[in-house]
């Protein structure tokens, strides 16, 4: 494999530095780096950052390859400069078994594009009923360490708990996705005065909340960690907030959409904003913002949920709940987080590389960008400003809430372990 050298790169958004890349490794960082034989990549002061890791994507496969591929959806990955993605458990077989999450986790090999770390499912077909073979996918070549059965809620409180007691033995986490089913019996979105104005089912904030403060308690009693899934209300910022001092293990995430949009696009009537947990008020979102940047939420995870434009173009009631949003991520987070002083890059880099990679148990990933760490990079174009267009995207499916939205920023390049998968912003 070839040098690569970076030049004038500003590094975690700091200085501009050169980057040397050679094979797989960074060999130095500095400034007047020699050239030599390196393929030069001019910066001209775009942001170097490491790889993003994304703890919470949807990639489909096995079972729904209309929607999306682990070869697609990691090619999405990478044009968002994503260089690991963490897949969900709901596919079609459900990933339960150590042979199931091996398939994803070889067909991840294959594709090239970022690395893919299988989440296993909590319970058997997402059922909630009986723990699913945990220690078997732990101890398979994937060695799963996160499990979830997003999509649904873990309810029984004892099998939550049996979980968490199994996972800990072995330094897993139980990622939750917090939704108390009968209270949202129904629902369509985030229950307040948009709902009642619209007629629409409304799914209440405490349908989140009270789960995620069940969970914390549960994790507290039996010593293991607890993940919180695409956190949305500002309710539960203040139940994380309390769990933490407490020392009580848990992390969360929020979404890019969560960031950005709130339940005021519902009046639209667009599937588009259909999406699970729904779209939030203005405060929430703001809550939201302010909770990721004083670490309260420890990550931005996408939650990338595609599906075949006959699932999202019909009416509202029968749409499919879900967004795409590995290509949007970074410039969602640069308009919320950067752009309002909430965070600088440093910061992004903490919750969107080296966080979800502690999180999720990833050796080669999250690492700093210095000499003789992984080559796993991405160049931002900061000063980009665009308007999103689907058909562009890299992902099978087009369900976006940006299309037509102006946002800043732009990945120009992506390296997975020295090799350039993204070049001039095109997938290589």
């Amino acid at each position: 494999m070839s040098k690569i050298l970076i030049r004038g790169a500003k590094v975690l958004g700091g200085e501009a530095q050169d980057v040397l890349i050679d094979g797989e490794t960074i060999a130095a960082v500095g400034s007047g780096i020699e050239a030599g034989d390196a393929t030069v990549i001019e910066a001209d002061g775009q942001v170097l950052l490491p790889g993003l890791v994304d703890l919470h994507t949807h990639l489909r496969e096995p079972g729904r390859e209309d929607s999306e591929t682990v070869l697609t959806g990691t090619r999405a990955a990478a044009s968002g400069g994503y260089t690991a993605v963490f897949a969900m458990a709901n596919t079609f077989p459900v990933a339960d078994t150590a042979g199931v999450v091996e398939q994803v986790w070889r067909l991840g090999k294959e594709s090239g594009y970022c690395d893919v770390q299988p989440i296993g499912a909590v319970t058997v077909g997402l059922e909630g009923k009986k723990l699913a073979e945990l220690g078997a996918m732990h101890d398979s070549a994937a060695r799963v360490t996160v499990f979830s059965d997003d999509g649904k809620c873990v309810d029984d409180a004892v099998i939550m708990r049996r979980a968490l007691e199994y996972v800990k033995a072995f330094g897993g986490v139980v990622a939750q996705h917090a939704q108390e089913p009968r209270l949202t019996e129904g629902a369509q979105m985030n229950e307040g005065v948009v709902s009642a104005e619209l007629g629409l089912g409304g799914w209440p904030a405490v349908a989140e909340e009270s789960v995620i403060a069940r969970d914390v308690l549960l994790a507290e009693h039996v010593g293991s960690r607890v993940h919180i899934c695409h956190l949305s209300t500002a309710g539960s910022v203040e139940i994380v907030r309390w769990a933490k001092s407490r020392g009580i293990d848990v992390t969360a995430e929020v979404t890019p959409h969560h960031l950005l949009l709130t339940d005021e696009l519902v009046r639209s009537y667009n599937p588009v904003y259909k999406v699970n947990p729904p779209l939030r008020t203005e405060r929430d979102v703001m809550a939201l913002r302010e909770a990721l940047a004083d670490g309260t939420i420890d990550i931005v995870a996408t939650d990338h949920a595609p599906h075949p434009h006959e699932d999202k173009d019909c009416e509202w009631a029968a749409a499919a709940m879900g967004m795409v949003g590995l290509e949007t991520a970074l410039s969602v987070v640069q308009q919320t987080m950067v752009e309002t002083g909430l965070l600088d890059w440093a910061g992004v880099a903490d919750r969107m590389s080296f966080s979800p990679a502690r999180i999720g148990g990833l050796d080669h990933h999250g690492r700093a960008v210095s000499a003789g760490e992984p080559a796993n990079l991405t160049l931002v174009d900061t000063s980009y400003r665009g308007v999103v267009d689907p058909a562009h995207f890299a992902s099978r499916s087009r369900n976006t809430p940006y299309q037509g939205r102006e946002l800043p920023g732009r990945v120009t390049h992506t390296f997975l372990r020295g090799r350039a998968t993204v070049v001039d912003g095109k997938l290589a």
